[in-house]
């Protein structure tokens, strides 16, 4: 695949994110909202994000392995359907296990798209551009979830000024509908525009036989895996408990609250590309061992804020700090597994981030009920710190090759 091929492919795929990541941040937000709105219980909500991670986790190796063998493009274009019949699903079913269904469908459909979506970067980009190529994926995304929740607050208060209830029924199904809709649109673009990038696919037969070939399990891949599995799960000690911390420290509203969450959703919208470009030129390595180091103190420090402009440029700067490690990271992936492997590579990376993610809220709530709230806060910036201490002793990581002039051809052009 040609240079400027490329460049339209990965513009294809930034496009498709971009549409389909609208109800991201605000289904996070708005989701314990609405079950409340159907009659679901604390417990069945809890369910609600639970049943996401349960089709997550057995699902990533077997796709990656499907990437590799069959290639990558239609599972990315299915997921997007799959997110499409997710929103229709939310808009029609007001019943707890048909959200629970919904949110398994969810949790499918993110599997295909995203482990995908990574395999794609890797084959596109040159060795020296990945980081800036996945930060440019992560800010579209971003920028998508920021539209969405703009689209989706701003629904829900025009019927609110428009005499109608802010929680009814159409109300949700508005809002569900439109997101179905913006799914929709990033399905066509990539049905119509995204090439097959495979390195084999070309060659059914040899992409077959890659796709048993092994992938070597060196020091500095196991090592990845396990830092990604244990700050997934110490990054979700946190987030699930978040929202109550500050509203029982601060006493403000989720209304209030969302503010609050503004510059860390414009960090993520606006800089990860950039930041990216730093992993290119000075290596992963240092990128992941700042990120965690700065990560570990602004959560050392988030207990003691007393205000919400304060925590807002905590969040912000926590924002910055994995906006600088995460590209780094999954373009070390790539760096470190072949191009016949990206697939089950990825597959294998963000298993080991669900993981930890399923395993991190159940020690985040007891430390925060059993010890003191602010206990999850610091237990995550000791073991941030801890990861990057073993990085910075044990990672060995190959040499990264400069970006020069576009002499280089991209990963998978040969």
């Amino acid at each position: 695949m040609r240079c400027g091929d490329a460049a339209k492919g990965l513009a294809v795929l930034r496009r498709s994110l971009f549409f389909v990541s609208w109800p991201f941040f605000i289904l996070y937000l708005l989701l314990p909202v609405y079950g409340r709105q159907i009659g679901a219980s604390t417990v069945e909500i809890g369910l609600f994000f639970s049943a996401f991670s349960l089709m997550t986790v057995p699902m990533r190796p077997l796709i990656g392995w499907a990437v590799d063998r069959f290639g990558r493009r239609p599972f990315f274009v299915l997921g997007l359907a799959g997110y499409a019949a997710t929103w229709v699903s939310f808009a029609f079913i007001e019943q707890v296990w048909g959200i629970v269904a919904a949110r398994l469908l969810q949790g499918v459909s993110s599997s295909f798209v995203w482990l995908t979506a990574y395999a794609i970067v890797a084959d596109l980009s040159a060795e020296g551009a990945r980081g800036r190529a996945f930060g440019n994926l992560i800010q579209a995304s971003s920028q998508g979830s920021i539209v969405g929740t703009f689209v989706g607050f701003t629904l829900l208060n025009a019927r609110l000024s428009w005499g109608g209830q802010v929680h009814s029924a159409g109300s949700w199904q508005l809002l569900f509908l439109g997101y179905a809709l913006a799914s929709l649109v990033a399905f066509l673009h990539a049905l119509w525009r995204l090439p097959e990038t495979s390195p084999q696919h070309t060659q059914a037969a040899a992409r077959r036989a890659s796709a048993n070939s092994p992938i070597v399990w060196s020091r500095p891949w196991m090592l990845l895996l396990l830092v990604t599995l244990v700050t997934g799960a110490s990054w979700a000690m946190v987030s699930p408990i978040l929202v109550v911390f500050l509203q029982d420290k601060l006493g403000v509203g989720i209304d209030v609250l969302s503010w609050a969450f503004l510059p860390y959703g414009l960090v993520w919208a606006l800089l990860p590309g950039y930041l990216g470009r730093l992993a290119d030129r000075f290596g992963r390595k240092p990128m992941m061992i700042l990120g965690l180091v700065m990560a570990a103190v602004s959560s050392f420090v988030i207990p003691a804020v007393s205000s919400l402009v304060t925590f807002a440029a905590l969040w912000a700067l926590q924002a910055l700090c994995y906006a600088a490690g995460d590209p780094a990271e999954q373009a070390l992936v790539a760096d470190l597994t072949g191009g016949d492997q990206r697939g089950r590579a990825y597959g294998l990376y963000v298993l080991a981030a669900d993981l930890g993610a399923t395993i991190g809220p159940v020690a985040g709530a007891w430390l925060y009920q059993s010890v003191s709230p602010p206990a999850p806060f610091v237990a995550n910036a000791a073991v941030l710190a801890l990861c990057a201490g073993l990085l910075a002793v044990w990672l060995r990581v190959p040499a990264v090759s400069p970006r020069g002039g576009g002499s280089r051809a991209p990963a998978g052009a040969k």
